[in-house]
Protein backbone atom coordinates (compact mmCIF):
# COMPACT_ATOMS: atom_id res chain seq x y z
CA UNK A 1 0.00 0.00 0.00
CA UNK A 2 1.64 3.37 -0.96
CA UNK A 3 2.43 5.97 1.90
CA UNK A 4 -0.36 8.90 1.38
CA UNK A 5 0.50 11.64 4.20
CA UNK A 6 -2.36 12.99 5.77
CA UNK A 7 -2.24 16.54 8.08
CA UNK A 8 -3.82 16.36 11.22
CA UNK A 9 -2.40 19.15 13.01
CA UNK A 10 0.02 22.22 12.58
CA UNK A 11 1.62 24.15 14.99
CA UNK A 12 3.89 27.49 14.43
CA UNK A 13 7.48 27.03 15.08
CA UNK A 14 8.90 30.57 14.56
CA UNK A 15 9.07 32.73 12.22
CA UNK A 16 10.59 36.07 11.06
CA UNK A 17 6.84 38.20 9.92
CA UNK A 18 9.15 40.87 8.60
CA UNK A 19 10.81 39.20 6.27
CA UNK A 20 7.88 36.57 5.47
CA UNK A 21 9.64 33.81 6.74
CA UNK A 22 7.34 31.16 8.76
CA UNK A 23 8.42 27.43 10.16
CA UNK A 24 5.53 25.33 10.76
CA UNK A 25 5.59 21.52 12.68
CA UNK A 26 3.27 19.35 10.37
CA UNK A 27 1.61 16.43 12.48
CA UNK A 28 0.65 13.35 10.32
CA UNK A 29 -2.72 11.14 10.66
CA UNK A 30 0.41 8.66 11.02
CA UNK A 31 1.78 10.19 14.10
CA UNK A 32 4.90 11.42 12.12
CA UNK A 33 6.38 14.85 12.77
CA UNK A 34 7.63 17.00 9.43
CA UNK A 35 9.29 20.38 9.71
CA UNK A 36 8.13 22.62 6.85
CA UNK A 37 9.65 26.37 5.78
CA UNK A 38 7.76 28.83 4.22
CA UNK A 39 8.19 32.42 2.46
CA UNK A 40 4.82 34.17 2.58
CA UNK A 41 6.26 36.76 -0.03
CA UNK A 42 4.99 37.09 -3.03
CA UNK A 43 2.40 34.55 -2.14
CA UNK A 44 3.00 31.17 0.39
CA UNK A 45 5.93 28.96 -1.27
CA UNK A 46 6.83 25.59 0.14
CA UNK A 47 10.43 26.33 0.95
CA UNK A 48 12.22 23.23 2.63
CA UNK A 49 10.60 20.28 4.35
CA UNK A 50 12.23 17.69 6.87
CA UNK A 51 11.02 14.38 8.66
CA UNK A 52 11.75 14.93 12.62
CA UNK A 53 13.13 11.87 13.96
CA UNK A 54 11.24 11.07 16.77
CA UNK A 55 9.71 8.28 15.32
CA UNK A 56 11.20 5.65 12.17
CA UNK A 57 10.09 7.11 8.61
CA UNK A 58 6.89 5.59 6.92
CA UNK A 59 8.27 5.15 3.69
CA UNK A 60 11.42 3.49 4.33
CA UNK A 61 11.32 2.58 8.04
CA UNK A 62 14.85 3.90 9.50
CA UNK A 63 15.19 5.51 12.42
CA UNK A 64 17.57 8.22 10.92
CA UNK A 65 17.97 11.09 8.42
CA UNK A 66 15.91 10.14 5.38
CA UNK A 67 14.83 12.14 2.51
CA UNK A 68 11.72 10.66 2.05
CA UNK A 69 9.31 13.29 2.82
CA UNK A 70 11.01 15.40 -0.06
CA UNK A 71 8.78 12.85 -2.60
CA UNK A 72 5.68 14.41 -0.73
CA UNK A 73 6.25 17.93 -0.50
CA UNK A 74 3.90 18.69 -3.53
CA UNK A 75 1.12 16.70 -0.74
CA UNK A 76 2.07 18.67 1.71
CA UNK A 77 1.97 21.89 0.04
CA UNK A 78 -1.50 21.44 -1.35
CA UNK A 79 -3.13 19.87 2.10
CA UNK A 80 -1.26 23.09 3.46
CA UNK A 81 -3.33 25.50 0.79
CA UNK A 82 -6.30 23.70 0.66
CA UNK A 83 -6.86 23.15 4.61
CA UNK A 84 -6.27 26.82 5.20
CA UNK A 85 -3.36 25.70 7.63
CA UNK A 86 -1.00 28.54 6.43
CA UNK A 87 -3.33 31.17 7.80
CA UNK A 88 -4.85 29.98 10.67
CA UNK A 89 -0.97 29.03 11.70
CA UNK A 90 0.40 32.36 10.64
CA UNK A 91 -2.61 34.47 12.44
Amino acid sequence: MPYRPQIANVTTAGSNEKEGLYEFIIHTADGTDIRVFYNRFPEWKLTALSRLGKVPCPVCRKDFICKCMDKFSNEFDQQMKDGEWLNKAAE
